[in-house]
């Protein structure tokens, strides 16, 4: 009876052992299924999230697990468990629309925009024609997505090959009319993020610099003051795709080049104006200049009425022959007149143009539409250097996804540069007369180039969402250490933005492309392997132990009772 247990047993672990090359071969074949599922990685970027006094705008989800669409659907279809995939280049705004104010289900939405609208990118004279051509469907877009409250994730990309590639698919199965599923399988998006999260005390930060003028007696705090201004901050529909390369990193980049000017000039004491002149980079632009106020509001007293008046700088890198003074004061005011005639006498000198444009201040209205307001309401003089003939809306034309490089002119800036720099010099040396270029090209007070595309391309690179940005943000470090390079006593404010506005973090994901196939194909996949490794394991028990064996794995085992008995 030993022998026999002996004998069986042996004979199992046989048939035991000739198994292992089939579970080897079943392992082979699961790991080339699981290669063919690899996944295609894609930056993607998503829309802001924010509450205005407690009502919610923007995408209220971030994460994503649904197979991808395409347009070729109706209107009105269910796409509750998809992710519609939206070529700028074949918007349709009444479409997105449906989804958003009619409510209609939709599992999430990626927008494909072209290479031209990557921040830093810089085309030639065709790419910004192309561009140009976008714009007002991307302008459209982003009014939709910025002031509706979106029920679903949605999410900006680039096109590329692999976007193209999965499109291009998506839209043959489309065609056909049936949604893509588990059951037919097609392509399957996949973010996975946390949810968003309410950002604790969003801080906004200004930074002032100083040019103290000549004074006989030494003591400059008793000369008048120029104060020239620019919001640095941007707020568009992706907050880590707002560069607002015009609206506002050409002001940004005017203010620097004009206090790297006046800083040679004094430098030398001969040549140190009887003016002050204050420089500031304000934050808050978007949220009604929320920063300029408070920074005028910090000012000791008798600085603030030592201002004479404030050039606010404000989109001045798009414009081809005139740009706006924008006033609150009335044109007839004797500041106000003074200002503007020293801008027309260098504009006509410089061979452009620039007009005025009056618009009174609503005092009950704490609204205000120019940065200058802020200014004008604490009865300071001042107005607002611009290209743009009206104001921005709230939230709206302050970094928006349009507002890159490519569209921005160096040589726009740097006519900017040279009326801001000539009015002033003028002003401050009284020199009122025509012909008198201070600035001039060939002298070594002249404009650079080379410095003003640096720090447009810095800008037009850098993300300035305000909320966004840390105290110690690398951007605001650079604007500070440039200031200091230039100006005396440069400060830096830190102010916390007002609670009305409430900002979510979860700006930038990794979207997973992952191309499956049916649960029909895995399911004969399936069955044509089972099969397979039946039969293989048939035929090695066969000719290894015989038929017998083969009978004897599948017989039920005597029960106990049987072998008690």
């Amino acid at each position: 009876m030993a022998d026999d247990k002996k004998s069986k047993h042996r004979h199992r672990s046989i048939v035991f052992e000739s198994m292992y090359p089939v579970l080897a071969l079943m392992l082979i074949l699961v790991a080339c299924v699981e290669l063919c599922d690899a996944a295609t990685v894609v930056d993607v970027y998503r829309l802001i999230q924010y509450d205005i006094s407690g009502v919610p705008f923007g995408s209220r989800f971030s994460s994503l697990n649904h197979h991808a669409a395409s347009l070729s659907f109706q209107r009105g279809a269910d796409l509750s468990r998809s992710v519609l995939i939206l070529p700028l280049r074949e918007l349709d705004i009444g479409f997105v629309q449906d989804y958003i104010s009619q409510k209609q289900s939709l599992g999430g939405l990626l927008i494909l925009l072209p290479q031209t609208f990557r921040p830093g990118n810089v085309g030639g004279g065709s790419v910004i024609s192309e561009t140009e051509g976008f714009r007002k469907l991307l302008a459209q877009l982003e009014k939709l997505l910025i002031h509706g409250n979106i029920p679903f994730p949605v999410y900006f990309a680039f096109e590329n090959e692999e976007t193209d590639a999965m499109l291009a698919d998506v839209k043959k199965n489309d065609a056909l009319g049936q949604q893509a599923t588990a059951t037919t399988g097609g392509y399957k998006l996949v973010i996975s993020v946390s949810e968003p999260r309410k950002i604790a005390s969003p801080t906004i930060t200004n930074i002032q610099g100083w040019l103290p003028g000549s004074r006989a007696d030494g003591d400059s705090n008793q000369l008048p003051t120029i104060a020239v201004v620019a919001s640095y901050d941007t707020f568009g529909a992706a907050p880590a795709l707002s560069v607002g390369s015009d609206s506002n990193g050409s002001g940004v980049v005017a203010l620097l080049e004009v206090a790297r000017l006046f800083s040679v000039l004094y430098s030398n004491p001969k040549t140190r104006g009887r003016y002050n002149i204050l420089f500031a980079l304000t934050s808050g632009g978007p949220y009604n200049y929320e920063g300029t106020q408070k920074w005028l509001k910090s000012l000791d007293q008798r600085m603030r009425e030592s201002i004479d008046y404030a050039i606010c700088l404000n989109s001045v890198g798009s414009w081809d022959n005139e740009l706006l003074v924008h006033v609150s004061k009335p044109p007839d005011n004797a500041y106000i007149k003074q200002i503007f005639e020293g801008f027309s006498n260098v504009a006509e000198d410089l061979g452009f143009q620039v007009a005025l444009k009056h618009k009174k201040i609503n005092i009950s209205n704490s609204r205000v539409a120019w940065e200058h307001e802020q200014f004008s309401r604490l009865r300071v003089t001042a107005a607002t250097l611009s290209e743009l003939s009206t104001p921005p809306e709230l939230l709206e034309s302050a970094g928006s996804l349009s507002d890159t490089r490519q569209l921005v002119s160096e040589d726009s800036i740097i006519k900017g540069v040279k009326l801001v720099a000539e009015s002033l010099a003028r002003h401050i040396y009284g020199h009122q007369g025509k012909d008198v270029k201070i600035f001039a090209d060939d002298s070594s007070l002249a404009v650079n180039p080379f410095y003003v595309r640096s720090w447009l391309d810095l800008l037009s690179q850098t993300p300035r969402v305000a909320p966004f940005l840390s105290k110690n943000e690398p951007l605001i470090m650079a604007l500070k250490k440039e200031l200091e390079d230039y100006t005396a006593e440069v400060s830096v404010q830190h102010e916390s933005l007002d609670g009305t506005f409430t900002f979510y973090d979860s700006t930038k994901a990794s979207l997973n492309i992952y191309q499956v196939a049916s649960v029909t194909f895995d399911l004969l996949l399936l069955l044509v392997l089972g099969s397979y490794l039946i039969v293989l394991f048939s035929f090695l028990v066969i000719t290894t132990r015989g038929l017998d064996d083969l009978i004897s794995l599948f017989r039920r085992p005597p029960s106990r009772k049987v072998k008690m008995a």
